[in-house]
């Protein structure tokens, strides 16, 4: 079982190195990663750093999802300017 307080979403990048996350209920958070794994591994502990700054910083905390989801999706096409 998954230790996540906010819900998760990975992406696929172009680079088959590299992942990207962030939670869509945590603004601010995001992060990258080598694997899936990596990426929830990461996203657990810096979730946590991350609600001790806001704290630290006396920001609004958002309230844990008591069922928090994990997506894993491509990441977006870059649109041309």
């Amino acid at each position: 079982m998954l230790s996540l307080k906010y819900s998760l979403v990975i992406e696929a990048t172009d680079d088959p190195l590299f992942f990207s996350f962030y939670s869509p209920e945590l603004e601010g958070f995001t992060g990258v990663g080598h694997s899936i794994e990596d990426c929830i591994y990461q996203a657990i502990y810096g979730m946590k750093e991350h609600i001790a700054l806001l704290e630290q910083q006396s920001l609004p905390i958002p309230p844990e999802n008591p069922d928090p989801k994990v997506v894993i999706q491509n990441a977006p096409a870059a649109v041309a300017v």
